[in-house]
Parts: structure tokens; sequence; C-alpha cells
């Protein structure tokens, strides 16, 4: 909504610094967006005068003409209009000026003599739709004034951003009494009224018809003879140009301007333009037809639907009703009679008809947050009143009406215990009263001001005092719909009060125990061991860019549909994000970028996975980490190695083992799941059957992808199966007193067989007496071990709880757990 600070004015008194008023708005809830200067931008636009007219020596409709503005001498500007003299005060845009619609008058030569500068139609200057020939000021005008400063044109306007909960704010009357309230300011409304009503009766000549339930809830015309279309009064085009509204002609400028005070959208017809039924003319208000074609004002075929809505003669449409009207009935420059409508349509269907058509108007806007219709005759009116005043008509008497269900004001009580407990802090009483009254409310039983005077009094003896809390009990405005509750007022009344009063305190936990819950405490001891692991957190936004996962050659399986954003902030991050790993792949680029090679980062978030026929993602907690360059310092003890995959599977490793998740083990991947990580460097984790997550180094086509020129390691996992699997204790177990026994044993396996694989075998083969398993040595070689086999050596460590192991026992052990082995593996021991 745009908010003209000269016509506001007109209405409260407001502040010298229009910044003021829009920190006060902002502080209760209106935001004010912007706030500019209309008007001033009319830079190099002054008053001038002609000083001589010659015609063009290669033109039979253009002039060379000599204009003084106001310099040491005349310049020279050829002109094509035709509605001047020499001695005419006009407007001339000189070298350097930005008109309205990005014109920039430069120096030029047309059909070959020079021009400097550019006489000025009224349409040009943003003032008007006249371009039939320059702007023609009085004889008495001075020369070389700035043009803005001669007219007054300049204007501050405040572009407010309405809530949809408030339809009131619409308009100025609307943002008046805010802004009245806000301020505690008087409201002064002068709204004009008609002087004579003639002629035949509109009841006698109009016929209305509301073909079907919930189409209207209102209707209102009434008829205006004898009106002369033309151009508006300057004060007209200036209020609306500020508003951001174009004007057309002093009749359809009414309707906007009513719309734009008032709120309520009209609509002007040409009367004659309805066909004629047995001396009446008819409207009717029905339901269009599926496929039904009507072309609106802006000259467009629109299909339309059932459910949308049509302003018809009886025979053809004239509008879409709440949006736009018809070609076929639109005010022209010979109309004489006007027909001027005033209604309110269902909210639902204008916002379906608007959105489905792409047809988004001022109103529909407002139709489609509710318009008060209890107000459609007394704006009616207004608009008859200034067409009768503008447009020189006659208003015919009386008018026609549909309003079955006529509108009854709600009433809601209001305690001032309540507002005080919910708020926090002691607002008093007359303030609230005082407060809501100014916003529209009325308050009932207060006939006489003794008793508010007495409500004040009760008040300052003590809450305890007679009276003092006695309820109040308001009648609510039918232009505030979202007043429908207690609660309500007292988010009125404390937006008024001002929220940043409201002293800042820990509220009472009665009852209430205080602590984290595990999965709280879970999620933090993720990140704690991480960060002891040397990796530093990061955050990113949870959005992406369409081609994150295809760009990295990462699989789309088992991530679900892309989640689409309607209205992306970003134009390149349109979807949801379905895995973390792009975004830190980004933050390595950009470190490496900028001259870190030595990275490091985490990140926990949330994943989006879409579902066919579902109104909502799945939702996922991952971790993800990513590992690249060196760790450590290089020293004369020490030199950094580069991350490689053993690195990352160490932190995996490090935070399953603190995290207690049992039966851990890693594995292959299978088909395209590591699509994106290098082939043998790559490895699923599982907890038992459940796949947690992967590790593994990244592909070198994803790093060229990203302009990232060294290795890295990165991993994700399920955050909330580490939730899940995740124990708080693990089970203790004393150290043996008794010495271990040590036995190396080499074992030769195809080379398909993991060493991961083979541990696992070896300690379920070992028994109780089996405590630990080192791998020290692999060997290849086709001539002693075989082609496509290799040996894995390995230190097994046995020891029992309560005794000293013998060498029968540790051989009759090592025996079985060869056996086994060797069985399951095809393997064999390699002396």
């Amino acid at each position: 909504m745009r908010v003209s600070y000269a016509w506001l004015k007109t209405m409260v008194d407001l502040p010298t610094d229009p910044y003021e008023l829009a920190e006060r708005l902002n502080r209760t809830g209106t935001e004010v967006e912007t706030v500019e200067t209309v008007g001033e931008n009319l830079e190099n636009v002054v008053t001038a005068r002609v000083v001589t007219k010659v015609p063009h020596p290669d033109s039979d409709h253009m002039w060379v003409t000599m204009i003084d503005v106001g310099a040491d001498e005349p310049i020279q500007i050829v002109c094509g209009a035709q509605n001047f003299n020499e001695g005419d005060h006009i407007v001339t845009a000189l070298i350097g000026a930005e008109l309205p619609g990005g014109i920039r008058i430069k120096k030029s030569k047309l059909r070959g003599v020079e021009s400097r500068g550019m006489n000025c139609s009224a349409a040009e200057l943003g003032l008007g739709a006249d371009h039939d020939g320059i702007m023609i000021l009085p004889p008495d005008a001075p020369v070389g004034v700035p043009f803005s400063r001669y007219r007054g044109t300049s204007d501050t306007v405040l572009d407010c951003e309405i809530t949809p909960n408030r339809p009131d704010c619409l308009s100025m009357i609307g943002m008046a009494r805010e802004v009245g309230a806000v301020l505690d300011r008087e409201l002064r409304i002068d709204a004009p009224s008609i002087s004579r009503e003639a002629g035949r009766p509109t009841a006698e000549e109009i016929a209305l018809d509301i073909e079907g339930e919930g189409l209207c809830s209102r209707y209102v015309a009434r008829v205006i003879r004898g009106v002369s279309v033309g151009p508006s009064p300057e004060w007209m085009v200036q209020r609306l140009a500020a508003a951001g509204v174009r004007s057309i002609n002093n009749v359809v400028d009414i309707t906007n301007y009513v719309m734009m005070l008032t709120g309520q959208p009209l609509h002007a017809f040409d009367l004659e333009a309805f066909a004629a039924h047995d001396g009446h003319r008819q409207i009717s208000v029905r339901a269009a037809r599926p496929r039904e074609v009507f072309r609106t004002l802006d000259g467009q075929d629109r299909t339309l639907s059932e459910g949308m809505v049509l302003i018809t003669d009886g025979e053809r449409p004239v509008a879409l009703a709440g949006v736009m009207g018809g070609m076929d009935s639109e005010i022209e420059s010979d109309t004489t009679s006007v027909l001027v409508e005033s209604a309110c349509f269902d909210a639902a269907r204008t916002s379906h008809t608007s959105r489905d058509l792409s047809l988004i108007s001022d109103a529909s806007i407002r139709f489609e947050r509710q318009v008060d219709e209890a107000g459609c005759l007394d704006v009616a009116n207004i608009a008859c009143a200034l067409i009768e005043q503008i447009a020189g008509g006659t208003v015919a008497p009386g008018f026609v009406e549909h309003y079955p269900a006529p509108k009854v004001q709600s009433e809601v009580e209001l305690r001032i215990a309540r507002l005080r407990k919910i708020v926090g802090a002691p607002i008093e009483a007359a303030f609230a009263e005082h407060a809501l009254i100014r916003l529209g409310c009325e308050l009932i039983g207060s006939a006489d001001a003794a008793e508010h005077v007495g409500r004040i009094a009760a008040e300052a003896a003590g809450p305890a005092a007679e009276g003092a809390d006695r309820p109040l009990r308001f009648k609510i405005p039918t232009f505030r719909p979202d007043l429908t509750r207690e609660i309500d007022l007292i988010e009125e009344v404390l937006r008024l009060w001002g929220t940043e009063r409201v002293p800042s305190r820990i509220p009472a936990a009665e009852n209430h125990i205080g602590g984290l819950t595990r999965e709280q405490r879970t999620r933090r001891r993720v990140g704690s061991i991480l960060r002891a692991c040397g990796l530093s957190e990061t955050r990113s936004l949870s959005f992406a860019a369409p081609d994150d996962l295809a760009r990295i050659g990462m699989s789309t399986a088992g991530r679900g549909l892309p989640v689409v954003l309607m209205n992306p902030l970003v134009h390149d991050q349109t979807e949801m994000r379905r895995s973390l790993l792009p975004s830190l792949l980004h933050q390595v680029a950009y470190n490496l970028a900028h001259g870190t090679a030595d990275v490091a980062l985490y990140e926990t978030g949330t994943l989006f996975f879409g579902r066919e026929s579902a109104s909502l993602p799945r939702e996922r907690a991952s971790v993800a980490g990513v590992l690249t360059g060196a760790s450590g310092y290089d020293s004369w003890l020490d030199h950094p190695k580069p991350a490689r995959f053993f690195d990352g599977k160490g932190v995996v490793e490090e935070l399953l083992a603190q995290l207690r998740i049992e039966k851990v083990r890693f594995r292959v991947p299978e088909g395209d799941t590591a699509a994106h990580l290098q082939s043998g460097r790559a490895a699923e984790v599982l907890s038992g059957g459940a796949v947690l997550g992967w590790v593994g180094e990244i592909s070198p086509v994803a790093l060229e992808a990203l302009d990232i020129d060294q290795p890295v390691v990165a991993f994700e996992l399920n955050l909330d199966a580490l939730v899940d699997g995740a124990r708080d204790a693990g089970s203790f177990r004393a150290h043996s007193s008794y010495p271990a026994v040590e036995v190396d044993l080499a074992i030769v396996v195809d080379e398909n067989v993991s060493c991961e694989d083979l541990e696992r075998r070896l300690m379920s083969a070992g028994g109780r007496l089996l405590r630990g398993i080192r791998l020290f040595d692999v060997y290849r070689d086709e001539a002693r071990v075989g082609a496509g086999r290799k040996s894995m050596a390995f230190s097994l460590t046995y020891q029992a709880d309560d005794h000293t192991l013998t060498s029968q026992e540790v051989d009759k052990a090592h025996q079985r757990l060869v056996k086994k082995v060797t069985a399951s593996t095809g393997g064999e021991v390699r002396s």
C-alpha cells in the first residue's frame, strides 16, 4: 500500500519527519518497506515561455521553437505539438532530465535541426493521459522555476507491507485511523455528499438479479446522467500518481480514487452499453460457464472456469466480478450515463479467479482480503458525489441493492486482569479503552464521560477498588474482521502500548523439571566428538540448486523426489536439499580459492525427500563431514600427511565408538550408490544390517566440477539412526591381571576378501580367549601366493581373566580359529 504523506496529512496530524512515522508504524506491526520522494525526480524540468515558433524546414507538422527557460539565452527545441503559440507558458525538459517511463532527454537532431530539450505534455510528465499537445500553463506562471516547485508535485510516499489480516489498512482512511491510534491523534474525514438527486429513479431503470448463493454478499448500483468525461483535476491526478495509479479520465479516476480512499473497489460502467429489456436495464451476477471466454479491459481474451463470477447485462458479460471490467462497457469519451457498482464479492472465489488467470488487480487484492460490505452504500454515495462535482452529472434518485443478510457487529469482552497477565506489564484500563476506541471499536455501556472518569479514578485507587477490574465490552467495527476474540483485543492494546516497554524476564516454570532430552544430548555428543577429532562446525541454508547432486555424480536413489520451492530466495537455489555433501564441497572450494588449503568441516541438518501423492516431504536428520589438505604442523619431528580414506574412516569409527553403537562394520558399496566416490576408496557404514551412511574419497570428476584441485575425504551418516542406536553407558569389563600371549598368523585369501571381513571372522572364531586383532602386513606375489590372491598377517592376542594361559590352551584355541577361518574364507595359512 503506497501511502501519500501529503494526502494522509489532510486526515490526521503527522510528524514533520516521515521517517519518524515510519519507525512508529514498524514498531506497531505495519512494516514500512521504503520511504520515497515522488515529484522531485523531475529534475531539469522547468517552467518556460515560447519566444518564437517557426515551421520546420523539412517537415509539414514540426516546429522550430526558441524557448526561454530563465537562462541567459533561449534554447532551440524542435516540437511536433500543434496546440501552442508564441508567448505561451509551457513546461520544458532540459538536457539530462529523466521523465517518468525512463525517457532521458539528450541533445539530438530532428530532420537535420538541432534540438536541446523537449516541450512536455501532461502524459510525458506522468500527470495524466493527454498526449495530444504540450502542457500550457497560466499566463502569469513564472519562467525558469523547477516545475516540481511550481506545481507542488513533490510528495513523500510510505510503501507499507500490509498483512493479509488487515484489509482496513488497504485504504487511506484505514491508514489514517491506524496512524491516529499510533500517534494518539484525532481523525478528520471530510467525505463529499450528493447535493441533488433528480430524474428517473434508479429502481425504475435497473433490475438486479443474483443467480446463486455465495456469489455476492452485497451489491449496490447507482446511476448518474449527463456526465462529461474528460481529464481529472490536478489534485486527484497527483494523489493517484502517489498511490501508483495512472490517470485515465475523470470518471474512472474517481472510482480508483474512492477505492484508494476507502478500500472498497468500485466499477463504473457505460449505462448505454447495457441491453434494455421492457424499459429496464438488467444487472445479473452469475457463475461463469465452463470454457466461457471473456475479454477484459486489458484486451485479453480469458478462458473462464466454473467458480468464477461474471457481471452480465442479462445477455452478455460486462465484467469479471472482483477482478476487472470488460472492453464492451468501459467508460469512453462520449459516455454520458454512468452506472456505479459498489459490491462485495466472495474472497475465496476472487482469489482463485485472479490467480488462475494470472490477473492480479488492485480490486482483487482487496476483495480476497475481505471488503467491508457494510460500507458499500456509503462508498457508492461518495463516488456519485465526486462524479457530480467533477464530471457535472446528475445523480438519479435512490439505488438498487442486494443485501440478503446484513452484517451485524460482533461484541468482544476484554478483562484487564487477563490483559496484564498475558502481556506481563501493568497496562492501564484507561489506555486499553482509549486505544481500542481510536481503532474504531465502540465501548458498550459508556454513554457519558462520568463513567469513563469513574473508571480511571477506581483504577487509581488500586486493583482492589470496586469496579476497577470490571470487564470492558466492545462492539467491533465491521471493517476489522480480524478482531473476533479477547486475545485479538489484547494484541491490539499491546502493540499500541509498545512491545518494547514490556520488561524482559524469564517466565516461571512451576512443576517443570529442566534439562535436555535424550535426543538433544546425543546430538550435542555428536558435535562434541567431531570437534574433538579436529573438525569445525559449519551451517548452511536448507536450499539447493537443482543440479547439485548431478554435478558431483551423486545418486538420487533412496532420496525421494526433489521438493521444489514456489518462491525461492535465490534464483539458483530452487529445491530443498537432499544431501549435506554439496554445500560442504562448495565451502571447501571457497576456502581453497581464498588460500586455505587445510579444511576439516562438519555439518548437521535436515534433508527433505519428496513423495508421490503426499502433501509433505519426508524429513531426516543427517551429519556429514569433509577433510582435505594436511593435519598438524610441519616440524623436525614429523611431517603432516594429506588426508586420505583412512582419515575419514577413522573419524567415523571414533564417532561410532564414542556413541557406543554396536555391531559396526564397513563394506564395499554396491551398484551406483557411491558413484561420487573413488572406486576402492569408499565404504558403506553399517550397524548390524542397517546402513548408517558412507565414507570415502570424492571422485576426481566431482572435484573438477567444483574447481577443487586436491583430494577430499567425506562422510555422511543418518543422524536419526545414530541417535536411536547410541547408548549412554557402555558395559564395564575389568582389565585382566594375567599375562597375554601374542601369536602371528598369515592367511592367504582371494583379493575380494576384505580385511574387515577377515577380522570379523577371526574374532568370531577366536572365542572368549581372543582379546585383540591387529593387521601388520599385506603381501602380494604371484609366484609365491598366487595370482589374484594376497597374504594378510595378523597379530592375535589371547588372554584369560582368571588364570595364566598354558601353551596347550593357546594352541588348542588357535588351531580351532585357523580351521574355522580357512574353511569359511577358502584361505590357507602361509608358513
